[in-house]
């Protein structure tokens, strides 16, 4: 209970509104110290700016009074947060919550000012054939040019996105990635790759690294024979694996990523076995998304008890293991608090240990983030939910070059519809983990072409997942 009182005396304190229109007059651009003037205002706490222009001097009052109260409330050593957001990346997620309570107030789950993370879809082109690749990749299309794709990266960095990972297709095709990896982390975003590993070679790695690139994911979904035969190209699996040793070796923090399904499930344990000998930092356990040519092989989803039970696996093997292992399915932080583990609550992006700590932090966490944590971009600049979303105009948010981007991010009907979780349908609605979990919405759309649809995937929608058996025998959905 006393975690309850927390977040409720915390919520009293935040999310009155004299409190959100400071932080909303806060949340601007300073042209003298070229900045949010909430991020001066932290950099002026942590020490890391010693000067700041008159109006950010007496902003930064404020913000030092808001952190001295929230660590009084949560219990927390303010010099533990002052080393803390020493890390820029730090200091932009802070920007973000505070933003994201001016702007939107403390709903559950969250929605910060700016989605964290753009996953940024920057070609099609690629060298491999996946069977369930959700851009259908392969050919060349429409791709923001170089001078282009910077002026999107100001925008996002301006917009106070912290993390911008390029995938593709294979982005290690675009001739000028690791430019604009250089831009944008010039720009303080931090920067991510999602790699089939085929091109992770040393000459490239070291590149990488230069350009200050500071997280690789690697597409592995099992032993050789499988992942030769599941994306398309033979010879691959020892080029993947040196390509896994040379980030691992130049420090990078590695993660493999493991699309699952029927035809590899049994495969988990000696993968999550290999990731750890490879001393990689994670394993992401993809739901299967039945999008783009995954659409060819529907019938190899997962069933809801298949699902619940690799991700009961899943949770107690990040319980014991170096390696911490992860799932984009939201299923996943409700079998967490089910088990009554370690105290870990997975999410799509992180494992927090809240032992000992704020469980109830866990439904601000939680979920899908689709449209509230992250969004994706195309190769051309337009905007969707999420990568798994199809692209329909129905789910379009808009293009980051022809709109205004943070209007999108607080205005977007679709949007605000993805983070208000008392309005899905069926049992997601009505569910009690409806706010560390909802759904995948991306299941959602591309079986039931509703985002507000209950994800058939989830043990609580069992009977759904029967009556569409038939349809995908028949392959009417």
């Amino acid at each position: 209970m006393a975690d309850v009182n927390t977040i409720l005396l915390f919520n009293l304190v935040m999310n009155n509104p004299i409190v959100r229109n400071i932080l909303k007059n806060l949340n601007q651009y300073c042209e003298i110290d070229e900045k949010n003037r909430l991020e001066v205002c932290l950099e002026l706490y942590t020490g890391v700016r010693k000067n700041a222009c008159m109006k950010c001097k007496i902003s930064y009052k404020f913000v030092k009074y808001i952190i001295k109260i929230s660590s009084l409330i949560f219990g927390t050593d303010e010099e533990e947060i002052k080393n803390r957001f020493k890390d820029v990346y730090w200091r932009r997620g802070l920007v973000s919550v505070l933003k994201g309570i001016a702007l939107f107030g403390i709903n559950r789950p969250f929605t910060p000012g700016a989605p964290f993370q753009i996953v940024w879809n920057i070609t099609r082109r690629c060298n491999l054939r996946c069977k369930h690749c959700y851009e259908d990749a392969g050919k060349k299309d429409i791709e923001l040019d170089t001078n282009d794709a910077k002026r999107a990266i100001d925008i996002l960095s301006k917009s106070g996105v912290v993390i911008l990972a390029f995938s593709g297709g294979e982005p290690l095709v675009r001739e000028d990635i690791f430019e604009l990896i250089r831009y944008a982390t010039s720009k303080g975003l931090y920067t991510a790759i999602a790699t089939n590993g085929t091109l992770l070679t040393k000459e490239n790695v070291k590149r990488l690294k230069e350009s200050g690139l500071g997280f690789v994911q690697i597409s592995l979904d099992g032993m050789k024979e499988f992942h030769e035969e599941f994306r398309g190209v033979k010879g691959i699996y020892e080029k993947v694996l040196e390509g896994i040793r040379n980030s691992v070796n130049a420090g990078f923090f590695t993660e493999i990523a493991t699309t699952i399904t029927k035809l590899n499930m049994d495969q988990i344990p000696k993968i999550i076995e290999l990731a750890e000998q490879l001393n990689v930092n994670w394993v992401m356990l993809y739901n299967f998304i039945p999008v783009g040519r995954g659409r060819d092989i529907i019938e190899v989803d997962l069933t809801p008890d298949e699902r619940e039970d690799i991700l009961r696996f899943a949770f107690k093997e990040t319980c014991r293991r170096r390696t911490d292992i992860l799932s984009t399915a939201p299923q996943y932080a409700r079998v967490a608090l089910q088990c009554e583990g370690e105290g870990i609550i997975p999410t799509h992006f992180y494992n927090p240990n809240l032992k000992g700590r704020l469980k109830s932090l866990a439904s601000f966490i939680g979920g899908c983030g689709a449209g509230r944590f992250y969004l994706a971009m195309e190769p051309n600049g337009d905007i969707y939910p999420c990568v798994f979303f199809p692209r329909d105009k129905k789910y379009l948010i808009g293009n980051i070059l022809e709109d205004d981007f943070e209007e999108l991010w607080i205005n977007s009907k679709l949007l605000k519809e993805l983070r208000d979780k008392n309005i899905l349908k069926g049992n997601c609605g009505q569910c009690n983990y409806r706010f560390y979990c909802g759904g995948c919405r991306a299941r959602a759309v591309n079986y039931f072409n509703d985002h507000l649809a209950p994800d058939p995937g989830c043990i609580n929608n069992k009977q759904i997942w029967i009556e569409l058996k038939n349809k995908i025998i028949a392959r009417v959905i």
